[in-house]
């Protein structure tokens, strides 16, 4: 995949003392995220050797810096990867909490094709309606897994060869060619700070999930993808690798829901590619989390194939959403369409940087880039960085930009009704979220994404009430 471009601005002086910082953090890094660590993950013997490779890779990478482009607008000079440690056991049956946040998917969402938990990257039984149709299972369940496994997402900065070298596991899902698999798959990572199995004593946990899906020429699959945790607990670091390739004619659906709680990290890479004609639709929800980043690269590779990429974050507290897309447009007449929208209060911030790349030969390419914000409270920020790079003539492209408050026309006009202002306010931005989750490329999951936007929502405003009513007693 090409590199995302980051948003242009003054870049700022790094120190000595920051320097040598940065020098400390790579030395104490090959302390936890070792050789030995990686060996002890086990597996098929082409895993092995794969995490070998990632390890070797990652040891000569540079770690992500705010003076990156890419990486603007972040605190990743904040993490200090000597903190965690890989989980490297299987921390056995998940019960309890995670169980049961599980169940309440499962019966959200209805019907399934299949379904699997997945406990700090390590799956537990996967389940299946038809077992002939479709293949799901791990790396040593799933005929061709080490081409399905790094055949989209190829190299990747240090936390994405992190991946490679911890990842204990990956659930793979392949669709033959002309298979319509009727109903969503599931797959639900359950990831807690506390698990053991992690390498080193007082440390965070560091979680690796990584999941791939292969559609087959004209076949038809949905994928809903799940990160959740304890609602408290120590902190964590979560680095997931997702990776989609739709096949000739084919349709694919994928869904992503981050609810961690406010100690975790995540930090995740989805890579997806359209071969001619196919249909690659994404969703990507960012709700919990202290720092939440999202790049989600999108490859329209065949002629005539097409993409459709949806995001949306809320954001409360000292939150930070972090979004990064890129539209690839490589072959003619392909057709691309990004809406990417949310809100911060309290003092949270997001950062969308999106680019729209057009690659000589990429003749009559179509796309659409749009990116909306809301802005709740004085004290949230949030940046809208949109590019283009267009090595083509003959080819429509666009995009389009709004940060600022809730519209004062839309909240006259229901306050005139009788509201009060506070609930205005809920119904204006209920509305704005509804508007994308509406447009959701997998319809049973809509009810789930509503009720955990809105129960985040109804936190915002409760707290103003409160306030509200503190003021005037």
């Amino acid at each position: 995949m090409p590199a995302l471009e980051g948003p242009t601005r003054v870049p700022r002086f790094r120190t000595h003392r920051t320097a040598r910082r940065t020098r400390i953090r790579k030395r104490f890094t090959l302390h936890t995220f070792n050789a030995e660590a990686s060996a002890a993950l086990g597996g098929p013997r082409w895993l092995r050797e794969r995490r070998a490779v990632g390890l070797a890779a990652q040891a000569s990478a540079a770690l992500p810096s705010e003076s990156e482009e890419v990486w603007r607008y972040t605190p990743i000079d904040d993490l200090k990867l000597e903190e965690f440690a890989p989980v490297t056991t299987p921390p056995g049956p998940l019960r309890g909490a995670g169980r049961a946040f599980h169940e309440s998917v499962v019966s959200t969402l209805g019907s399934l094709s299949g379904q699997v938990l997945v406990h700090n990257g390590y799956p537990e039984s996967f389940v299946v309606s038809a077992p002939d149709a479709f293949s799901f299972g791990g790396t040593a369940d799933v005929d061709g897994g080490s081409t399905m496994v790094g055949g989209v997402q190829r190299g990747g900065d240090a936390l994405v060869l992190l991946n490679d070298a911890f990842a204990p596991d990956a659930v793979l899902i392949d669709v033959p060619a002309g298979v319509e698999v009727p109903a969503p798959i599931l797959v639900v990572h359950w990831c807690e700070g506390d698990a053991a199995g992690a390498g080193a004593g007082e440390a965070g946990v560091a979680v690796f999930p990584r999941t791939c899906l292969r559609l087959g020429a004209g076949a038809c699959a949905a994928v809903v993808e799940v990160y959740a945790g304890p609602v408290s607990g120590p902190r964590s670091l979560v680095v997931p690798v997702t990776e989609l390739s739709a096949g000739e004619g084919a349709s694919l659906a994928y869904v992503s829901l981050q609810v961690l709680n406010g100690a975790a990290w995540s930090i995740a890479r989805l890579a997806a590619r359209g071969a001619e004609d196919a249909v690659v639709r994404t969703f990507t929800v960012g709700l919990g989390g202290d720092y939440e980043r999202v790049r989600a690269d999108v490859s329209v590779e065949g002629r005539g194939a097409r993409s459709e990429i949806l995001s949306t974050y809320v954001g409360n507290g000292t939150q930070v959403h972090d979004i990064r897309t890129l539209q690839d447009h490589v072959a003619p007449r392909t057709n691309s369409v990004l809406l990417c929208q949310g809100a911060v209060a309290g003092t949270s911030r997001s950062v969308y940087s999106g680019l729209i790349r057009v690659h000589r030969g990429a003749v009559r390419s179509n796309a659409r880039q749009t990116n909306h914000n809301l802005v709740l409270d004085e004290g949230a920020h949030a940046d809208s960085v949109p590019n283009l790079d267009i090595l083509e003539n003959d080819v429509k492209c666009s995009h389009a930009s709004t940060v600022g408050p809730i519209d004062e026309d839309q909240r006259y006009y229901i306050e005139s009704r009788g509201v009060t202002p506070d609930r205005a306010e809920g119904l204006i931005v209920q509305g704005f979220f509804d508007d994308i989750i509406d447009r959701g490329p997998i319809a049973a999951v809509t009810p789930l994404l509503k009720r955990e936007v809105g129960a985040r929502l109804d936190t915002i405003f409760g707290n103003r009430r409160a306030a509200l009513e503190a003021d005037h007693a």
